[in-house]
Formats: C-alpha cells, sequence, structure tokens
C-alpha cells in the first residue's frame, strides 16, 4: 500500500432529514476526490478527480425534521429518481475507494454513512485515517486572530471562499476542499 501522504482526498458532505443517525436518514451525499501532487518546488497541488452529488430517496420521511428539509432544500419532485440508500452507497463506495476522508465537522457525516454503511450491508471501501478542518481550524487559529468561531460558513468568511449554494452536499463538499488548501497553507 502507499503511503498516506500520496492518498486521494475525499472531500465529503451530507445532508440529512435530522441530527438523529438513529432516527435520521441520509439524503445527500457530495464530494471532491482529489489526488495531491507534489510540484517542484515542493508545494502540494490538487488535481480533482471527480466530482459527485448523489440524491437518496427517503425511506421515512414521516420522521424527518421540518427544519432540516428546509434548510436542505428538499423537495420530493426533485428526488423523483433518486437513489436508493444501497444504490447511494454502492456508488460513493467505488467513488471514494482507498481516499482519506476529509470533512467539516467530520463526526456527523461519517456517523451517518456508517449506519447507512451498516443497515445496507455495503462495505466502506475508504482509507482508515480521516481530517476533520474544524479540527484543522482550531490547530490554526494561533496564527490567525480572527479565528474565534468554527462553522463552515464564519470560516468561508473569513477565507474569501464563495458557496452560494449553502446546505447542499457538493456545494459544502467544494467548499470544504477550499477551506482545506486555505487552511493548510497558514
Amino acid at each position: 500500500m502507499s503511503s498516506i501522504a500520496k492518498n486521494r482526498l475525499a472531500f465529503i458532505d451530507t445532508e440529512t432529514t435530522g441530527l438523529d443517525v438513529e432516527r435520521h436518514e441520509i439524503i445527500q451525499i457530495g464530494g471532491v476526490v482529489v489526488e495531491p501532487k507534489t510540484n517542484p518546488d515542493g508545494s502540494v497541488a490538487y488535481d480533482i478527480v471527480e466530482e459527485f452529488e448523489i440524491k437518496v430517496k427517503p425511506e421515512h420521511i414521516e420522521t424527518a425534521e421540518k427544519v432540516a428539509l428546509r434548510v436542505n432544500g428538499y423537495d420530493e419532485a426533485e428526488w423523483v429518481f433518486a437513489f436508493t440508500l444501497k444504490e447511494a452507497m454502492t456508488s460513493f463506495a467505488e467513488k471514494t475507494k482507498d481516499a482519506i476522508m476529509v470533512g467539516h465537522n467530520l463526526a456527523f457525516d461519517f456517523a451517518f454513512l456508517m449506519r447507512a454503511f451498516s443497515v445496507t450491508g455495503v462495505e466502506n471501501k475508504m482509507h482508515y485515517h480521516k481530517l476533520d478542518t474544524i479540527s484543522i481550524a482550531f490547530a490554526k487559529s494561533k496564527k490567525r486572530e480572527d479565528i474565534d468561531k468554527f462553522s463552515l460558513y464564519y470560516l468561508c468568511q473569513i477565507f474569501g471562499i464563495e458557496n452560494k449554494r449553502a446546505h447542499t452536499a457538493l456545494a459544502d463538499a467544494r467548499a470544504t476542499f477550499e477551506l482545506y488548501k486555505k487552511l493548510i497553507a497558514l
């Protein structure tokens, strides 16, 4: 197996029908899969391998939190051709195979994804290492006095990252990727 520094990174975000991993469901998974490469000057660049957004048809919309659906922009008409959870997780597992998952508030997304892998029986093929941009921002906050909050929205403002479609999975995954690059450069 290759060195961890050479692994692809998968910037992942999920949108869900609420905050309770036991009761609520994933309705959208977004990702930006990148391959790090070292430039001749020693700096790191990232080639985007793939971007994806997978809509997942909820099985128990009756348990959804109305606020969550409003924030996520859920519209039943737009989910007519959504994937089943098993189809979504099968596709997700292939797209993220051997990649290190990177997320903003990673514990939330990872909990929902692990639950989805468990209930569908689909194998999680991601690398076991994970990175959380909140943790990175906290560690780097000593270098910048203006970093005193750690929401994706706030950090995007601080670093001048545009996220016009916040709370959609692919837009938030893209914003997390941009934030990661800014944080690593600090």
